[in-house]
């Protein structure tokens, strides 16, 4: 894509279907007169009587307690300077969209109109009542070291500047656990940091905190080493000068343990890298560019630590490990402030996370086979859904040891039961499975690409990293439509019907022809149906000229999956197809199924169709806690459609005892895991939060997961094909290109685990 059509993009997401990114939305009803009457006028006097007797109870009777305010005045957007209030909006939205969906926190973002210290901290001190926490952004040095001191000192509600402190908790982390693999200790170090800014002040002085000693860093700016006899430097600055001479920064980084980067892309040389001590760690965080780049450094030097602000790199030190977590415990004890020991709390618990075993759902996010604690694995991963559940309890404990907490917490296992239902309303599983996909990318076949929005999908998988697509279809169109979308990048463009591809059809027919001439299939038949896109492209994956299909944006899926059927194998082991749905949930993923194929399973199809699903929930790191649904619970009906659903359980029960599954029981027990519990508590699923729900016929399961889709605006990816031997997926019908996206990295997942599976055979 070029630069106009990123820009024009860019541009569309923030403008449509709604500007911004965050919006109000009610926690209470509001249907009826007597709902608007407790909202409003007359019932809200109670609770405004209430807080007036004890302001502490505006923490009891409104969203104070778990409201943040990102601050800003936009002098230090984002690498783009002083760009003003109003143009910083947008990056303040962000943030505040971080905070919603890492630690289910509310903001409000604030643009102040001044570049007055004193104006900028009476008008935050006056808006405070509203709070219960403020995060300051963008504001440049000096000014943001003494508006966030007399903020903290000055408030009774927590205040961080995340630019300061948020890259110095987690590269501080990544410090504690880099000294341990090298084998050396903080108060032998010698430390080099290049820039001398707000973040690079904020890491030192918490490296000081950890042992490194301050004579033993040098710090440089853009003009070079800080010395004693420089005027020009901020008392912070002061504080890490030293009375030597000028020196570059090759010099000083001879014998150099440790050096920090946040300065500019490319000033760290290989040479300069050979001459620093044994087992040099580096945390290179300039972005997009650090200064040296991960690949070169891990070439010039085996023994190197290495860190980066890069997502595409091991050890990304990113600022959502720390904030939303941090904010989070703060306001759950109600802190007056974020202290040191909250900060270095929050250090040693991401720390420590790292040296725990990695839950499969991180592995599988980063297509690792295990992430151990060593040199590509010194920080967490930002999708590791353990930060809320470490991070955030160990900085509540900080805050009431340290006497900041007014609302201590006492029952702590009920407090973490509290964080991982927070988890529910974040949908990460769209960016683990992208995530994944992205690790190692394959060739996906689109039929249908001479359709605007399934070309638009693939210019966004190709741009992404998904995967490498090729086009079917008219390719006039398809060209033409290129130049629409700006997608001109050259990828494979193949269209089935003409001349040029006469020797592939013929091949392909014959291909066909000989494994279905039995079966009423001419070869006249089989070189005809090769002109048609879907038979084409399911040969092409077939015959190994593609990794993975998808299709059926613009026809009906029982047109679609016949030739899928009839021209690809099952997987082995496998007696039938079926389907399931991903369903993006409130409580988390949710996986329906059939949702396509079996119209009215057998018993011995439920049961299989089940322990399809569960491999599929395991794929995605979602260990299966199944309902089989039916209108009936456990025996109530002996009706024949909810006696199948009791048999699959009894034989699954019998065969397959490790699984977490049972039935028959009614969608409202299966998902009210209290209800369940207290009616039927000799149940596998009793006090269990349930994931997969297997439905007794399709039209059950279509309706389910349609009505969910459009009455809860569900993200939906799927139905996702079960027992095919290669890597097909079908679109519903109209499929939007957001849909298309999720199910090509589905696609590219599945290929993924289909390579592996064919290699351990092999071995």
């Amino acid at each position: 894509m070029d630069k106009n059509s990123k820009r024009r993009e860019a541009l569309l997401y923030h403008a449509k279907p709604t500007p911004g990114k965050i919006q109000v939305v009610p926690t209470k009803k509001y249907a009826t007169q007597r709902d608007l009457s407790l909202a409003y006028s007359p019932g809200v006097a109670e609770p405004c009587l209430e807080i007036a007797k004890d302001v502490n109870n505006v923490y009891k009777y409104t969203a104070k307690g778990n409201l943040v305010a990102v601050i800003t005045n936009g002098t230090a957007v984002l690498g783009l300077g002083d760009i003003g209030p109003e143009a910083s909006k947008p990056v303040m939205e962000g943030k505040g969209l971080l905070f919603k969906i890492f630690a289910d926190i509310d903001v409000f973002d604030i643009e102040i109109g001044t570049k007055d210290i004193e104006e900028f901290i009476q008008t935050v001190k006056n808006i405070a009542p509203t709070f219960g926490g403020i995060n300051l952004e963008d504001i440049k040095a000096p000014e943001s070291f003494e508006i966030e001191r007399r903020l903290v000192e000055e408030l009774n509600i927590p205040v961080m500047h995340d630019d300061q402190h948020g890259t110095a908790i987690i590269s501080s982390a990544a410090l504690l656990n880099a000294l341990e693999l090298a084998n050396k200790k903080s108060e032998d170090v010698k430390m080099v940091v290049s820039g001398a800014g707000s973040a690079a002040l904020a890491c030192a002085d918490l490296y000081v905190l950890l042992g490194v000693k301050v004579e033993n860093i040098l710090m440089f700016n853009s003009k070079g080493v800080l010395t004693k006899d420089n005027p020009s430097l901020s008392v912070l600055q002061q504080k890490y000068a030293k009375d030597i001479k000028p020196m570059s920064l090759e010099e000083a980084l001879v014998g150099a343990d440790i050096f920090l980067g946040l300065s500019t892309g490319g000033i760290m040389s290989p040479q300069m890298l050979m001459g620093m001590a044994e087992n040099p760690i580096v945390f290179a965080m300039a972005n997009p560019d650090p200064e040296i780049d991960y690949n070169l450094a891990i070439a010039t030097r085996k023994d190197v630590i290495m860190a980066t602000g890069r997502s595409d790199f091991p050890n990304q030190v990113n600022n959502v490990l720390g904030f939303p977590y941090i904010f989070r415990g703060a306001l759950d004890v109600r802190a007056t402030k974020i202290n040191e020991a909250m900060k270095m709390a929050a250090v040693k618990a991401l720390a420590l996370l790292t040296k725990e075993s990695v839950p499969e759902q991180v592995n599988v996010a980063y297509g690792a086979t295990k992430l151990v604690f060593g040199k590509e694995y010194i920080i967490p991963k930002p999708f590791d859904p353990r930060l809320i559940t470490i991070v955030a309890p160990a900085v509540a404990k900080a805050a009431m040891d340290s006497g900041v907490a007014l609302n201590p917490i006492t029952d702590w296992k009920k407090y973490e039961e509290e964080l991982l239902d927070r988890l529910g309303n974040d949908n990460k599983m769209v960016r683990l499975i992208t995530n994944r996909a992205k690790m190692d990318p394959k060739r996906i076949v689109f039929a249908e690409a001479d359709h605007l929005d399934v070309l638009k999908a693939a210019q966004i998988v190709l741009e992404e990293g998904i995967g490498f697509p090729i086009l079917l279809g008219n390719k006039e169109i398809i060209l033409e439509l290129k130049e629409e979308l700006g997608f001109d990048a050259d990828v494979q463009i193949i269209d089935p019907k003409i001349k040029e591809e006469e020797s592939r059809r013929n091949k392909f027919a014959k291909t066909y022809w000989k494994s279905r001439q039995r079966r009423g299939i001419s070869l006249l038949d089989a070189q005809k149906l090769m002109r048609e896109r879907n038979y084409f492209a399911a040969m092409m994956v077939n015959e190994g000229e593609a990794d993975a299909l998808v299709t059926g944006h613009s026809r009906s899926y029982p047109s679609v999956v016949k030739p899928m059927l009839q021209l690809i194998d099952k997987a082995p082991g496998a007696s039938l197809v079926a389907t399931t749905n991903m369903m993006m949930t409130t409580r988390g993923p949710m996986f329906l199924s059939d949702t396509a194929i079996n119209i009215n399973p057998s018993a011995d199809d439920l049961a299989k169709i089940a322990i399809m699903t569960a491999k599929t929930a395991r794929m995605f790191g979602v260990e299966p806690v199944i309902a089989m649904i039916s209108y009936s619970n456990f025996g109530s009906s002996t009706n024949e459609s909810a006696a199948k659903v009791r048999e699959a359980v009894a034989y699954l029960h019998k065969n397959h005892p490790d699984m977490v599954i049972d039935g028959e029981i009614q969608a409202d027990f299966a998902l009210n895991p209290e209800m369940l519990k207290a009616k039927f508590p000799f149940s596998k699923l009793a006090g269990k939060k349930v994931n997969t729900l297997i439905f007794p016929n399709l039209e059950s399961a279509n309706i389910t997961y349609k009505l969910l889709k459009e009455l809860n605006k569900v993200d939906s990816i799927g139905p996702i094909m079960l027992g095919m031997g290669k890597p097909v997926h079908i679109f519903q019908l109209g499929a939007s290109v957001e849909e298309m996206v999720n199910m090509a990295a589905i696609a590219v997942i599945d290929a993924q685990e289909k390579e592996k599976k064919k290699i351990n055979v092999s071995e």
